[in-house]
């Protein structure tokens, strides 16, 4: 090959090889604007407006990872293109090259001093719990299932309306939209994990540890949510599941009705019916006769 044709060779790939770089990002952001699934990078649909912030963090890191991938990747097609062997001379060397050496230190530890900035802060954010909060929720976890009890909400024997469950029968956790829900975390037994992947957060629920957290549900997102234990907490682990309803306020109020309506027909003591006598210990003259 003549030099004339190499040098020409080699000029057009200069030109072609941004432009493709350019083109394939184009085309990587337009298919993610085009559907929210694709800009969310396999997440749920945030419910909290905790979670909001959440999933900026979890962009931001893959934004980071696409930056730090095609940069690597773009010099490694780089140096196999122009770089590549042409003859027996050993080309120029740049090891003890200190100002690469450098670049190559100090990048990566800006990098994750960035990361950690966000993390860290997020963080703070998202333990929060100063904000008084609409509704109190305790979660109890135990083998294995759950309880709910509404701090707020009093029983005919005053104590908190609660909802529990069984294994095979999962309890369900009803909260109201745009309101803030503050929830504190206790185990009697083992060590638990309270996750409702719609929140993008969870937190460990540890015997003699109470741990707290709070949300503030955004408006119009009412509807059924899943929610379970993270974290191997025994045999029937994955029998910890819960089910979470988002309801507007004023539906919010009926359920709490309906279920403190519920608490005080099992505290009534069963009486008899109306019109129907009460057995009797006395034994009948014909029963009498026969003994």
């Amino acid at each position: 090959m003549s030099p004339t044709r190499h040098r020409n060779r080699r000029s057009a790939l200069r030109r072609w090889v941004p432009r493709g770089a350019a083109l394939a990002a184009l085309g990587i952001a337009a298919t993610g604007c085009a559907s929210n699934e694709y800009t969310r990078l396999g997440v749920p649909e945030p419910i909290t407006e905790q979670a909001d912030r959440v999933l900026a963090l979890w962009q931001g890191s893959w934004v980071a990872a696409f930056a730090v991938g095609i940069l690597v990747w773009g010099l490694i097609v780089w140096t196999v293109i122009f770089h590549r062997k042409r003859s027996e001379k050993l080309p120029p060397q740049v090891r003890y090259n200190m100002p690469i050496e450098a670049l190559y230190t100090v990048l990566p530890i800006v990098i994750i001093s960035v990361l950690f900035y966000f993390t860290a802060r997020d963080q703070s954010i998202l333990m929060e719990t100063e904000e008084k909060a609409d509704v109190n929720i305790e979660v109890v976890g135990f083998q294995w299932s759950w309880q709910f009890r509404y701090l707020d909400e009093k029983g005919p024997a005053g104590e908190p309306l609660a909802v529990e469950g069984i294994p095979g029968e999962d309890p369900t956790l009803v909260i109201p939209s745009g309101q803030v829900v503050n929830f504190k975390l206790n185990s009697p037994d083992v060590i638990h994990s309270f996750w409702i992947p719609a929140f993008l957060f969870k937190m460990d629920v540890i015997p003699g540890q109470e741990n707290e957290f709070q949300v503030k549900v955004k408006e119009g997102v009412e509807g059924e949510f899943a929610g379970r234990c993270a974290e191997l907490c025994g045999a029937d682990h994955s029998r910890m599941l819960f089910n979470v309803e988002v309801v507007d306020p004023a539906d919010y109020d009926d359920r709490i009705n309906e279920l403190r309506k519920e608490a005080v027909e099992a505290e009534e003591p069963v009486t008899e019916q109306e019109g129907e006598p009460a057995p009797s210990a006395e034994p009948s003259p014909e029963e009498a006769g026969q003994s």
